[in-house]
């Protein structure tokens, strides 16, 4: 706060008008800076949706290569499927099924991404991401045309354009079709809703494929 104090006057005739001056300026540059910070937050929640959007195609690869895993399984144990980025680095997805006649399955499958980065639309936007192993579950009742539902959990580590921590808690609902003695997704069916946290902010994902 500034209190303006008038003094006598000595002889300087702009001595006054030089304080007032001072005083309305820096008046000026504390109304200001409320502007600036709102213009940061519309900046943190563009880039928390850019934390999410660079793995938006990995998420979707991740459920992927589980499927191929399952597909190519001859035990409990699914032989690791492993897949680029589309601008660099890889993926890698692992982990179990269940076998047997049953008609209903359990996929624990586990990802981790290596200086993974795909292609982001806006402005050439890239993100490096590494870290995991996230978890992917996915659950199938009813096969061949089941219902699919299931989780994606971890935390990933950006690079690039962003720095810093992302967490994925999302959830995975859908339906499976049976094409030439192979499982996949009835395409349009899956959804992936849930959340992106990073140091920007909380992001609502709502997808579907």
């Amino acid at each position: 706060m500034y209190i303006l104090r008038r003094t006598p006057h000595t002889g300087g005739m702009h001595a006054p008008r030089r304080v007032w001056l001072l005083g309305t300026l820096a008046a000026l540059t504390l109304l200001s800076a409320p502007a600036c910070s709102g213009s940061g937050g519309l900046d943190n929640e563009l880039d928390a949706e850019r934390a999410y959007l660079g793995l938006d195609r990995a998420v979707d690869r991740a459920i992927k290569l589980g499927f191929d895993g399952f597909n190519a399984a001859t035990n409990a144990n699914i032989p690791d499927q492993s897949e680029g980025g589309d601008l660099s680095g890889t993926m890698v997805v692992g982990g179990q099924v269940d076998q047997g006649n049953s008609n209903n399955k359990e996929m624990r499958l586990t990802v981790d991404l290596t200086d993974y980065s795909d292609v982001l639309v806006e402005n050439d936007y890239n993100i490096v991401y590494n870290g995991g192993p996230a978890d992917l579950t996915m659950s199938l009742k009813g096969l061949p045309d089941a219902e699919l539902t299931g989780s994606f959990l971890g935390t990933f580590t950006m690079d690039g354009d962003l720095i810093g921590p992302v967490e994925l808690d999302l959830e995975i609902t859908g339906t499976t079709e049976e094409v030439g003695g192979i499982i996949q997704r009835a395409p349009g069916t899956t959804r992936i809703v849930g959340t992106a946290t990073s140091d920007f902010g909380v992001f609502a994902v709502d997808v579907t494929r």
